[in-house]
C-alpha cells in the first residue's frame, strides 16, 4: 500500500493567523491553482486533507496571531484571478522596484550599507532575523522542532514528503534538516523541496545558516532528492532568486539531484497594492500549481 503523500508548509515571518483559518486559506489557494492546471489531480488532493499540514511556528515568535480577516478580501480575489495582469506584470517589473532590488543587491554584499538604505520594514525583518540567529530564549530552535516533529511522522511512515518553504521558512528548514543530518543523525527523505520567496540567496543569510563554516559536505543538508526555488519578478526578500549557482557544491557531491530555479509573477493585491512576496500569490500560481500537480501524480500513479 503506498501511503498517503505529506505536503509540509513552512511559513515565513510576521505574525500569521491562527493554524486553523490560516492552513484553510492556504489549501484553498493551493487547490485553486491546481484546480486550473489539472482537475482530477486538485480534486483528488481535495479528499485527502490530512495531505496538508502547516508549521505554525509564528505565534511562540511573536505571541500574536493576525486577524484572517485582514487579507480575506485578498484571498478570495486571487483565488479568482488565473494570472497576472499587465498591469501586474508592469508593476512587479517597474523601475522603483528594479532600483531597490539594486540597492539592497549591493547592501547585501557590503553590509556596511544596510542601516542607510533599509527602510521601516526591512528593519523589522531584520530585527526578527538577528533574535531568530542568535536563538534568543531558545525561540529558533523552538520553530525548528516544531518542524521536525511533523517530519519525523512522516518519515517513520514512509510518506512521500513535499516540503513547500516560504521565506524565513525556507531558512527554518535549512536549519532543521542540517541539525536533523548531522547533529540528531535522522535518515530524513524528502522528495522535493519548494522555496518560494527565499532570502538563501543572501550572503547575509548564507553566513548565518546552519553548517556555514563547516567543511565539504558537511556545510550542507542532506537527504532532499531535488530542490526547485521559485521567486516572483519584483520580490525584494528573493533579491539573488538564483539558488543554484550558490548551492551547486550540493549537486556535485550528489547531496541533491537538481536545484531549479524559476520566475514567475505574484499578482497578490491587498486593499488595492500589489504585494509580490505573498504566500496566499505564490500558492495560488499556476508555476506552482504546475510543480506540485506533477509531483503528486508520481506518488499516486
Amino acid at each position: 500500500m503506498i501511503e498517503l503523500p505529506l505536503i509540509l508548509y513552512v511559513p515565513g515571518l510576521l505574525p500569521k493567523p491562527e493554524p486553523g483559518p490560516h492552513r484553510d486559506a492556504l489549501f484553498r489557494c493551493l487547490i485553486a491553482g491546481i484546480r486550473r492546471h489539472d482537475e482530477k489531480v486538485a480534486l483528488d488532493i481535495a479528499a485527502n486533507l490530512h495531505c496538508f499540514d502547516i508549521v505554525s511556528w509564528t505565534y511562540d515568535f511573536y505571541k500574536t496571531h493576525r486577524d484572517i480577516a485582514i487579507d480575506q478580501e485578498a484571498i478570495e480575489a486571487v483565488i479568482q484571478q488565473d494570472k497576472a495582469s499587465s498591469t501586474d506584470i508592469a508593476e512587479a517589473s517597474s523601475w522603483p522596484r528594479r532600483i531597490a532590488r539594486w540597492v539592497f543587491s549591493i547592501a547585501d554584499v557590503l553590509p556596511f550599507l544596510i542601516p542607510h538604505v533599509a527602510n521601516e520594514r526591512m528593519e523589522l525583518h531584520l530585527r526578527d532575523l538577528r533574535r531568530y540567529s542568535r536563538n534568543s530564549n531558545e525561540i529558533a530552535e523552538h520553530a525548528r522542532q516544531m518542524f521536525k516533529m511533523p517530519l519525523r511522522a512522516a518519515v517513520e511512515a514512509q510518506r512521500p514528503i513535499l516540503i513547500i518553504a516560504h521565506s524565513m521558512g525556507s531558512v527554518i528548514a535549512w536549519d532543521s534538516l542540517w541539525q536533523m543530518a548531522h547533529d540528531e543523525r535522522d535518515h530524513v527523505s524528502v522528495d522535493l523541496f519548494l522555496t518560494m520567496g527565499s532570502p538563501l540567496g543572501q550572503r547575509y543569510i548564507q553566513r548565518r545558516l546552519q553548517g556555514h563554516g563547516e567543511d565539504g559536505a558537511s556545510r550542507f543538508p542532506n537527504g532532499i532528492r531535488r530542490w526547485i526555488n521559485l521567486s516572483a519578478v519584483g520580490d525584494l526578500t528573493a533579491i539573488d532568486p538564483d539558488l543554484a549557482d550558490d548551492f551547486q557544491e550540493m549537486v556535485r557531491r550528489g547531496l541533491v539531484e537538481s536545484i531549479e530555479d524559476h520566475l514567475l509573477h505574484n499578482y497578490f493585491r491587498l486593499n488595492g497594492d500589489l504585494n509580490v512576496h505573498a504566500e496566499y500569490g505564490y500558492l495560488a500560481n499556476d508555476v506552482t500549481a504546475k510543480i506540485i500537480a506533477e509531483w503528486w501524480k508520481r506518488q499516486r500513479p
